[in-house]
């Protein structure tokens, strides 16, 4: 036993072997005892109570989990306690044949595994990066069991339902398989029928991890995140996925949030013929995103797809809060009309408008370097308990972020930094919530696949004009505290940072130039731009006062020089290379005059709501409060006090 934990290589075929789960091979396992039972959705207390009464269903399926388990963790622990773990290519070893018993094992597992892969407080990197690598396909199953399912659900034969069903799947997966087919009027469709048993297998295994994980919650005080709780998020996240009319309902929602745009294409559901076992869509005809050749023969750039998706994916996670939590390249279609398709809704997930809000808030802090109120928003963020002393996090950060930041955020490596990022949430006592870790598995596919059609493609530089866009013109009280921060470095006001926010947001296609001006405004006289306003009166106040004493110097060259008075004997003055140019002002009509399409009528169009600003008439009281300070400066400093005299106070002084 020794010697074969010691060789990885050896026990692979005894894993297998023993983690087969059984074939379901007739039509009476149509019939799912747990679904008769009628548990629809995930409940622990429930399952619990339905194998109590099912013992020998939980003796075979212990059987076929915990031995091929537990010989693996045996040669885990003799490499660590040999010393041979240290070896990085012995541990690789070892984690890659985590991820293939994790497959071995069935739907159950491969889904812990995928879920696992994106909780970097739970699992040491290199494992990490091979159940990152976890698939989901499995060998088809009988397509007369198949039919058997239709029928049952449908409650009429195949040949009824549609006008044709071809005999063999074009795709199997570990939660069902897809036929092509039409209906009676020769519409073509997709029909995803759920494998027979599923329910069963997929809850016996959650109910056996669940307890795995509640005995390692107890007994193992390493382990400091709830591992309890995220088997029941997996297990109810699972559940609706084997519910195909929750995914018809995915699928419609989000084809109602996206119906706006005309480039994203959903395919459309066939209420009538679905079931909670059987869906029947419409059927997308189009190639794999990363077809490259394909698409490009298809006459559509394949990279003007991936911005699409991009924007898309955004728009999902930042404004409706309800994304695709799987956008692997199977569910990603370029059609030839230039669509980007969506398939597969089973998988989606939410994101409450506080956590949006404060992850484009983590954004500003990460872009202005802001580290200590970065680790501050991964405490709002729910990663951090409040009681956590962030002094030894903020450093962390610091190493991890200022090297990638160098190169500015539209070359920020995504993968990379997420990878640096694992390490420091693995070390210290991070809590992923379920969101975020969805959220970053979808970025993480979706930068794969755009890189497969651009290799220099940077997931976060095609993001920043969206939150830029985002920031300028979003009212929300959050985010305008937030474009705050951007703009100021302390009570200084940064043109360049708001230059870079602006002509990044004007990237975006979907760009509303009116809307930003708009909000640019409402920003300007908002109770938060006291500063700026203040800047704006300062700026006048020297321009226009520069403006009167070179005015004044002319007049007094003109007056005979007995009636000059003292300060205007000289010709000259050190004051006449002041310029009326009115810095801020002038920095701000440059940046706007960079967007595409502006013109000067979109600012004079908002004079007459300018003159109804009360911050603007306050503005106005201010300006001339110090031109009149500044005058009568200039009266007795400049004017009625010789110049000879002046340099002498000023010597004095």
């Amino acid at each position: 036993m020794a010697q074969l934990c010691q060789r990885p290589d050896r026990i692979t075929s005894q894993i297998k072997l023993l983690a087969k789960p059984v074939a379901t091979t007739n039509s009476k396992e149509l019939s799912d005892f747990l679904e008769v039972a009628g548990l629809n959705s995930y409940d622990p207390a429930t399952i619990t109570r339905i194998y109590a009464g099912h013992p020998q269903r939980l003796l075979r399926r212990l059987w076929q989990t915990l031995v091929p388990i537990a010989l693996l963790l045996l040669g885990v622990l003799s490499d660590k306690f040999t010393g041979r773990l240290k070896n990085t290519a012995i541990a690789r070893q070892r984690a890659k044949q985590a991820s293939n018993l994790l497959a071995d094992l069935g739907p159950a597992f491969i889904k812990a595994g995928q879920a696992l892969s994106t909780r970097p407080d739970i699992v040491p990197p290199l494992l990490l990066e091979e159940l990152a690598r976890l698939q989901d396909q499995l060998p088809a199953f009988p397509s007369d069991l198949a039919r058997a399912c239709i029928e049952e659900d449908l409650g009429a034969p195949v040949d009824q339902l549609f006008g044709s069903l071809e005999p063999e799947p074009i795709s199997a997966a570990s939660l069902g398989q897809v036929y092509r087919g039409t209906l009676k009027d020769g519409r073509a469709v997709a029909v995803k029928v759920q494998r027979p048993g599923l329910r069963e297998q997929i809850t016996l295994d959650l109910y056996i991890v669940r307890n795995i994980a509640g005995w390692l919650k107890s007994n193992i005080g390493l382990i400091r995140s709830d591992l309890v709780a995220l088997i029941d998020e997996l297990g109810k996240r699972v559940f609706e996925e084997m519910d195909y009319f929750n995914e018809a309902t995915n699928a419609e929602n989000f084809a109602r949030l996206h119906a706006h745009n005309k480039r994203i294409a959903v395919p459309a559901i066939y209420r009538e013929l679905t079931s909670r076992r059987v869906l029947t869509m419409e059927w997308m005809e189009g190639i794999k995103l990363t077809r490259l050749e394909a698409v490009h023969a298809m006459g559509v750039d394949p990279e003007e797809l991936v911005e699409i998706g991009v924007n898309c994916s955004l728009q999902q996670l930042l404004e409706h809060g309800f994304f695709h939590a799987d956008p692997h390249p199977g569910n990603l279609l370029a059609l030839a009309d230039g669509r980007l398709a969506y398939l597969d809704f089973g998988m989606m997930s939410e994101v409450s408008r506080e956590s949006r809000t404060g992850l484009i808030r983590a954004v500003v802090h990460l872009v202005n370097k802001n580290f200590d109120a970065l680790s501050k928003d991964f405490v709002s963020l729910g990663f951090l308990a409040k009681e956590v002393n962030l002094a030894p996090i903020v450093p962390a950060f610091e190493q991890v972020f200022s090297e990638a930041l160098e190169k500015g955020v539209s070359r920020m490596d995504f993968k990379a930094v997420t990878d640096d990022l694992s390490g420091v949430m693995y070390k210290f006592p991070f809590q992923v919530p379920p969101y975020y870790a969805l959220i970053i598995r979808s970025l993480i596919t979706l930068e794969g696949i755009a890189l497969s059609v651009d290799r220099d493609f940077k997931i976060l530089g095609a993001a920043y004009p969206y939150f830029a866009r985002r920031l300028l013109e979003d009212a929300d009280p959050d985010l305008r505290q937030s474009l705050k921060e951007m703009l100021f470095d302390g009570e200084v006001f940064k043109w360049s940072r708001l230059e870079n926010l602006i002509l990044s947001a004007a990237k975006q296609q979907q760009l509303d130039l009116d809307n930003l001006l708009d909000q640019t405004l409402d920003f300007l006289f908002s109770a938060k731009a006291g500063l700026l306003r203040q800047q704006l009166v300062n700026a006048a106040v020297d321009q226009l006062d520069g403006a009167g004493w070179r005015l004044l110097q002319s007049v007094g060259r003109r007056l005979p020089a007995r009636l000059r008075p003292p300060g205007l004997q000289s010709a000259s003055s050190s004051n006449s290379k002041l310029l009326l140019s009115l810095g801020p002002i002038r920095e701000l009509v440059a940046i706007l005059s960079k967007l595409p399409g502006f013109e000067p009528q979109l600012l004079t169009k908002r004079l007459p709501r300018l003159l109804n600003e009360p911050s603007l008439r306050q503005m106005g009281v201010d300006l001339a409060k110090g031109l009149a300070e500044r005058s009568v400066v200039r009266l007795v400093r400049d004017v009625l006090i010789d110049p000879s005299l002046q340099v002498q106070i000023n010597a004095a002084a």
